[in-house]
């Protein structure tokens, strides 16, 4: 089943990709245009590359808590954090935003491992009073973000922004359309997400589309965002993280694990790491000196050795000219090492 704001984006003369497996815009006009617009107004764009599951039952919370890497219990309604779940050799399954609702948790994982999540979640309920329902077919989401974006936040449904704390969850009404905000940041400006029915999410688009427009703003497709989150180093699931790492080795502890929550699946090596070892290999920045950015997957060496590997990247107008993500052994850590692939060199930055 096709994404729901596809229509719109085709209409709007967007291009159309498969990013992780799913189709999403491109992009709309020139990357210049859409990039300058993010960082100077603000932006609109789509986010159906969620799967929406929503968890009801008396012992939701506590199942959640059990299997997941972070403090669930500790959600009051309203709130909202990120997890990862993770096998009983601390690799990385799958990805979680966690929001805590009066009567369920709404999770959010990526479309595309959609089944093979669900499927890890009913593997645990075992006596639980849970019921997982996959309510992806009938949800959709778009997010806005930019300096202008607490503005028309304000304006669409009378919530002031800056003063939620980040992934906090509120009900909202956009001109009649029933949904909910999440203040989300996708690329480190100021930004919300909203969460509607499939049936109006393509009204909700055209609505924030209007006001987005009106405050020198622009839709903005994939190739633009992610050079904005490359730039803001945030990492996307399963792009740059996924069941070949453990959340050391992505750089996730300080958002994804609760270290005194007690036990989980896969804590065990998580808690080893920490205490006892290092990781061999880490998600790094990079910095690129060719234009064209090298494609996800390409080998990075240094003195003839393969060393590790890209997992993303993108022209940068900012940084200029190619940035990115990969993964490099810990000999090649420190910022400003310097390791090779075909086409050029990349310089290593921050985790």
């Amino acid at each position: 089943m096709e994404k729901p704001l596809i229509e719109s984006h085709r209409a709007a003369g967007a291009r159309i990709a498969e990013y992780s497996g799913v189709a999403l815009p491109e992009a709309y006009a020139e990357l210049e245009r859409e990039y300058v617009a993010a960082r100077e107004s603000v932006a609109l764009f789509d986010t159906n590359w969620h799967a929406f599951l929503a968890l009801t039952g008396r012992d939701r919370v506590k199942y959640l808590h059990a299997i997941s890497s972070n403090n669930i219990q500790a959600l009051e309604s309203g709130q909202g954090t990120l997890a990862l779940l993770l096998n009983p050799q601390g690799r990385i399954q799958a990805e979680l935003e966690v929001y805590a609702l009066p009567e369920m948790l709404l999770v959010l994982s990526h479309a595309s491992l959609r089944e093979q999540t669900v499927a890890l979640l009913k593997k645990y309920v075992i006596g639980s009073q849970v019921k997982i329902e996959d309510l992806t077919d009938q949800m959709g989401s778009l997010a806005i973000e930019g300096p202008r974006a607490t503005v028309i936040v304000e304006q669409a449904c009378g919530v002031k922004l800056a003063d939620l704390p980040e992934m906090s969850i509120r009900d909202v009404t956009v001109e009649g359309i029933a949904c909910q905000l999440v203040r989300r940041s996708h690329f480190g400006e100021l930004g919300a997400e909203f969460i509607a029915g499939r049936d109006c999410i393509s009204s909700l688009w055209e609505k924030l589309l209007a006001g987005v427009r009106a405050h020198g703003g622009e839709p903005i497709g994939m190739v633009a965002l992610n050079a904005l989150r490359l730039e803001a180093g945030v990492p996307w699931f399963p792009a740059d993280f996924n069941d070949g790492m453990i959340p050391h080795e992505a750089v996730l502890e300080n958002t994804h694990i609760s270290f005194n929550k007690g036990c989980y699946t896969g804590q065990e090596i998580v808690e080893r790491v920490r205490t006892r070892g290092h990781v061999n290999r880490k998600r790094v920045a990079l910095k690129f000196s060719s234009v064209a950015p090298p494609a996800a997957g390409t080998k990075l060496r240094a003195g003839g050795a393969e060393v590790g590997f890209v997992t993303s990247a993108a022209f940068s107008p900012d940084a200029k000219p190619s940035i990115g993500m990969g993964y490099v052994r810990r000999e090649h850590f420190a910022p400003g090492s310097v390791v090779e692939f075909d086409g050029g060199t990349a310089e290593v930055g921050g985790s």
